[in-house]
């Protein structure tokens, strides 16, 4: 039996469309899987980095904590030892003055203090020991804030570098 030419033809066209449409199909198939690989080997990743960061956040916490609590048992270390250094007699012969005190309290507030007057040189009342008391605590909270603001300086860096690394 032998099939006209148009049929011939019209059932290579019908075999090439099918393997075109298989071809097409695998194709689309192949680049699914290739987007699948991708976003589990983002996850996998991600989840390297994130534990990555946690060592990060342990270990500064773990640092700066220490060395805030070391600052401010130094500050109170400090604080004992004012009566060694500041006696009684000490006190009695350096008063402090209002103007002192109003300049102090000025400085820390970051108000102007206004015009001086006369009695700004009349003493305060408070003892020599007390204004270094003052001190004492205000250089210490200082320091601990010092100490506060380079932990977090090294955690950010810590963390970008950490994150920026090639898992």
């Amino acid at each position: 039996m032998v099939l006209p030419w148009w049929v011939r033809w019209l059932v290579l066209a019908s075999a090439a469309a099918v393997f075109g449409t298989i071809c097409y199909d695998k194709g689309k198939q192949v680049k699914g899987e290739e987007h699948l690989a991708y976003v589990a080997e983002q996850a996998q990743r991600s989840v390297r980095i994130e534990k990555a960061q946690q060592v990060v956040v342990t270990q500064t916490q773990i640092k700066y904590v220490d060395r805030i609590k070391t600052v401010y048992a130094q500050g109170e270390t400090i604080e004992m030892q004012i009566p060694i250094y500041i006696t009684s007699t000490d006190t009695a012969r350096f008063a402090v003055n209002a103007g002192f005190v109003r300049l102090y309290d000025a400085a820390w507030s970051g108000d102007a203090p206004g015009p001086a007057a006369d009695s700004d040189r009349e003493p305060a009342g408070i003892s020599l020991a007390q204004v270094a008391e003052v001190d004492v605590f205000n250089a210490t909270a200082c320091r601990a804030w010092k100490e506060l603001a380079l932990g977090q300086r090294q955690f950010y860096d810590e963390l970008r570098d950490t994150s920026n690394r090639a898992y």
